[in-house]
């Protein structure tokens, strides 16, 4: 399960390159939160983000990863991860998740929202509350000299605690620096206690993803959109996080995490610039 070797530590000036990449992830993400309504295509969705974080003087992470066509993931109801923006106009009452990957200095951030479109039921409201919060437990736990599982224990006890809702298997969290995606693998689920320690200059991406129904999925023709088997919704929330002596510091929120992590009582471990 894990891919823990060549685990890429980061120097603080590191980290803070990577913060920089993070915030522009996490201030286009706020800007196509307020973009999102019933009659905008994905794509559209897709030229602002491009647009924006160029503008940012960053580089889309998305674009051109392995042919990948877009600078976001824009995926709708059903479809979990992956889905291609394009021609396809969002609904009132859709959920979408928008996944968004920045470079600056050749740091990456990689940071996921789950948004409804217009008057959306309440039950994919709630999905996507459970998706958020599970993510920030799995901060809330992470300690330098813990456990990488320790994350994916304490995301999968919150929704087993508060839904019946799918985790996703096939799909993990991963670490992340110099590229998008490295080592090692962070799972949505599993036994605390186990995995490569948690040490200073480690930045992982959390994202946990979550079915209405069943986590069963395949991909589709496209190669790359991710589906849930029994046509349910989906949601699939993200951050990039490092750990300091003060805690975890959220390089993807805008804030680093400060105020969620105050209400779950943890310290955020953001460094001076």
């Amino acid at each position: 399960m894990f891919r823990d070797r060549g685990i890429e530590i980061k120097t603080r000036e590191q980290i803070l390159s990577m913060r920089a990449a993070g915030l522009v992830v996490g201030r286009t993400l706020e800007l196509l939160r307020g973009e999102v309504k019933a009659g905008i295509s994905t794509g559209e969705l897709d030229a602002i983000a491009e647009d924006h974080i160029r503008s940012s003087g960053a580089v889309p992470s998305f674009k051109g990863y392995h042919g990948f066509t877009g600078s976001i993931c824009a995926s709708v109801n059903a479809e979990i991860v992956h889905g291609i923006p394009g021609e396809r106009v969002l609904a009132d009452g859709d959920l979408i998740s928008i996944d968004c990957g920045a470079i600056v200095d050749g740091w990456h951030g990689d940071a996921a929202i789950t948004v409804g479109v217009g008057e959306v039921g309440a039950d994919l409201l709630e999905l996507a509350r459970i998706c958020e919060e599970s993510m920030w437990r799995g901060f809330a736990a992470a300690k330098l000299g813990g456990r990488l599982t320790d994350i994916s224990a304490a995301v999968e006890a919150y929704v087993r605690a508060n839904s019946s809702y799918g985790i996703v298997e096939d799909f993990v969290g991963h670490g992340i620096g110099s590229a998008m995606h490295q080592p090692p693998n962070v799972p949505n689920f599993g036994r605390p206690g186990r995995g490569p320690k948690l040490v200073e200059g480690m930045a992982l991406a959390v994202e946990p993803m979550l079915t209405l129904g069943k986590q069963e999925n395949h991909t589709l023709e496209d190669d790359w959109t991710v589906v849930t088997d029994d046509g349910r919704s989906a949601a699939h929330t993200e951050h990039t996080f490092t750990l300091t002596p003060k805690g975890p510091w959220i390089l993807t929120a805008l804030d680093g995490g400060e105020a969620k992590l105050a209400e779950l009582g943890i310290a955020c471990g953001a460094l001076a610039d």
